[in-house]
C-alpha cells in the first residue's frame, strides 16, 4: 500500500488569529480545511520565536537540544541537520521538496531537501502557484512538500478598506485605539493573502494526502510573539487526511513537538531515538506542554510549562529587568505602548496563571500563598524537564554562538546595529 503524500503548510506569526478560531478575520480557505479535517484548539509551539519553533517541529526535539537557540538568518544552526524530518522520511522512500519560507538555515541547501524550487519571493503570490504546479505533476514516489508563506510576518499589507482600519478590534490584551485598530486591520490584509495562497494549494492537493497547516508562534504584536504566554506559543493547527477527517475539533493539549512522531506513526516507520513528543494518534494524552526562548534578536532566557489549568513561566537572569524591546517587532502598536511607558515596566522572575479564571494571563499568582502548592509543583515539573533534556540554562547563562548576530537586551529595536559574536 502506497504511503500518503504529506503537504506541510506553514505561515509566519499567525497564532490562532484566523476565522476557524472565532476571530473576525475572513479566511474561507483555511475554514474549508478545518471543516474537512481536525482543528486543534489547544495547540502550542515549543518556542515563541521563528527558527526555534520550526526547528522543534521538524526535528522532534526542543531547541536547546537541537541547537537552534536563536535565529537562523542571524547565524544559528541545527546541531545536526540529519535530525530534520526529511532524512527520516527519505529512508522510508519519500522524496522531499521545499517551496518558499524555511528559516532553519541561511542556506536552504544545508537542510537536505531533494529539491528546492526557486521563486522570486516567499510571499503567497509566488509560493502558492509554484506549489500548485508541483502538486499537479506526476510523482512516482510519495512526497513530503514544505510550503512556507512569509505572511503574516511584518511588514503587513495595507488595510484593504477604510472600514477595516476604523472598526477592527485589536487582540484583547491590547488597548483599543486608532493605532491598534489600524495595525490589526493591516494584519488582516496579510491574513487574507495567506488564505488565498492556502486555497490555491488546497485546490491542487491530490487524494490520499496528509495536509498539515500551522504557524510558528503568535502574532507579531507586543505581549504575544517572543513571549511564553498563550498569545506567544498558541498556534493554529489543522490536519486533514488519513486519521484526521470529519470536521472535528480537539481540545486536547498538543505541542508541535508531537507532529514528528505523528507522521512516523502514519507512515509506518519507527521514530528516531532523539524524537520527543507523543503521536496525536495515541490514546494517551499530554498532561503538560513545555516551551522556551533563549535568543530572539536579543538574549531573553525563559522557560515555561503549561497544563490544562495552569501556566508557569520562569525568567532567567539576563542583566535587564524590564521588557527586552529588541525582541518586540517594531510596529505602530509598539510605538503607542512605548509612549505610555512600556520600557519602564518591571517583569517578574516567576509567573503563575490560573487559565480558568485568568485566560488572559494578567494576574500573576506566583506570590499568592493560596497557590504555593501549585507553584511548587509546576516549578518542580519544569526543572525535571530541563534536567531530562539537559537544558544549558541549568548551568548558568547561555553564551551566544560564535559568529552569530545579536542585539543587546537594552536596545529598543531589532533594527538597531547588531553585535557579531567573536571569541578571543
Amino acid at each position: 500500500m502506497r504511503k500518503p503524500n504529506i503537504v506541510y503548510l506553514h505561515s509566519h506569526d499567525t497564532g490562532r488569529h484566523i476565522q476557524p478560531y472565532g476571530h473576525q478575520v475572513p479566511t474561507p480557505n483555511i475554514q474549508r480545511l478545518a471543516d474537512q479535517g481536525v482543528l486543534f484548539r489547544q495547540a502550542f509551539s515549543a518556542a515563541p520565536v521563528c527558527s526555534a519553533s520550526r526547528a522543534a517541529l521538524l526535528t522532534g526535539e526542543y531547541s536547546h537540544t537541537n541547537g537552534m537557540l536563536g535565529l537562523a538568518h542571524r547565524g544559528y544552526r541545527l546541531a545536526d541537520y540529519d535530525h530534520h524530518l526529511v532524512h527520516t522520511l527519505r529512508a522510508a522512500g519519500y522524496r522531499s521538496t521545499l517551496i518558499g519560507e524555511q528559516h532553519l538555515s541561511s542556506d536552504p541547501q544545508d537542510i537536505g531537501y531533494d529539491r528546492i524550487v526557486e521563486i522570486d519571493s516567499t510571499h503567497a503570490a509566488h509560493v502558492a502557484p509554484a506549489a500548485a504546479s508541483f502538486l499537479r505533476e506526476e510523482h512516482e514516489a510519495p512526497f513530503f512538500l514544505s510550503v512556507g508563506f512569509f505572511e503574516t510576518h511584518r511588514d503587513y499589507f495595507e488595510p484593504t478598506s477604510v472600514r477595516d482600519a476604523l472598526y477592527s478590534l485589536p487582540p484583547a490584551h491590547l488597548p483599543d485605539t486608532p493605532e491598534t485598530r489600524r495595525d490589526i486591520a493591516a494584519y488582516k490584509a496579510s491574513a487574507r493573502s495567506l488564505d488565498q495562497g492556502v486555497g490555491t494549494v488546497l485546490d491542487a492537493v491530490p487524494d490520499d494526502t496528509l495536509v498539515i497547516l500551522t504557524t510558528d508562534h503568535g502574532l507579531a504584536f507586543p505581549g504575544a510573539k517572543a513571549t511564553l504566554t498563550d498569545r506567544g506559543i498558541g498556534v493554529m493547527l489543522i490536519i486533514r487526511g488519513p486519521g484526521f477527517i470529519g470536521g472535528k475539533v480537539s481540545d486536547e493539549l498538543v505541542s508541535q513537538i508531537d507532529l514528528f512522531p505523528t507522521i512516523c506513526e502514519l507512515v509506518g516507520i519507527e521514530r528516531p531515538e532523539w524524537v520527543r513528543g507523543r503521536s496525536l494518534l495515541d490514546a494517551e494524552r499530554n498532561e503538560a506542554v513545555f516551551a522556551e526562548i533563549t535568543f530572539h534578536a536579543a538574549y531573553e532566557p525563559q522557560r515555561a510549562v503549561r497544563t490544562k489549568r495552569y501556566k508557569y513561566i520562569r525568567r532567567f537572569e539576563n542583566g535587564h529587568e524590564g521588557p527586552v524591546l529588541a525582541n518586540i517587532d517594531d510596529s505602530p502598536t509598539k510605538d503607542y505602548l512605548l509612549a505610555h511607558g512600556l520600557a519602564e515596566r518591571v517583569l517578574a522572575a516567576e509567573e503563575l496563571y490560573d487559565l480558568v479564571f485568568d485566560p488572559g494571563e494578567a494576574a500573576n499568582l506566583a506570590g499568592d500563598p493560596a497557590h504555593e502548592e501549585v507553584l511548587n509543583e509546576l516549578r518542580g515539573r519544569l526543572l525535571e524537564w530541563m534536567d531530562a533534556t539537559d537544558d544549558p540554562l541549568l548551568h548558568g547563562p547561555v553564551e551566544p554562538e560564535e559568529g552569530v548576530e545579536i542585539n543587546l537586551p537594552s536596545q529598543r529595536s531589532p533594527d538597531e546595529p547588531t553585535i557579531v559574536v567573536e571569541r578571543s
